[in-house]
């Protein structure tokens, strides 16, 4: 492991909202297509660099969510990486499982605009009540 990980200066680089969070853009390394977008505290973070695998901070539950830790779908971390203005970071994965969304698709973003309307375009994979036991991510 990189000793540079457990310095702070990487981390201290960023530029953290008032709420001490930072979207994260989750796209497959393969493809390049967004998968999904989630929040990063300093910890999720820095546990995303130290693990290799997506891990966000949840805004619902107010806690630390390791990526497939209930429906398997681990996001193995390739790359990280950091925008010019420094408040937005894109990871590169692959996705094991192949679904990224809690509705059992490959990504959260499977609706296109047209005609003044949402249409969802991409299928359900596998369906979320096989995926989970008891509630989404």
């Amino acid at each position: 492991m990189n000793s540079n990980i457990d310095s702070n200066a990487w981390l201290d680089a960023v530029k953290w909202d008032a709420d001490g969070l930072i979207p994260a853009i989750a796209q497959d390394v393969h493809t390049q297509r967004v998968l999904m977008v989630a929040w990063m505290n300093r910890e999720a973070l820095a546990l995303t660099a130290r693990e290799q695998r997506g891990i966000y901070w949840s805004r619902s539950r107010q806690k630390l969510w390791r990526k497939g830790e209930e429906s398997g779908h681990v996001q193995v971390l390739h790359e990280l990486r950091l925008d010019c203005d420094a408040d937005v970071v894109v990871l590169q994965v692959e996705q094991l499982g192949g679904i990224a969304c809690h509705t059992g698709r490959q990504s959260c973003f499977y609706r296109v605009f047209r005609d003044g309307q949402w249409v969802t375009v991409d299928p359900v994979l596998k369906d979320p009540n096989q995926i989970y036991e008891h509630k989404h991510e």
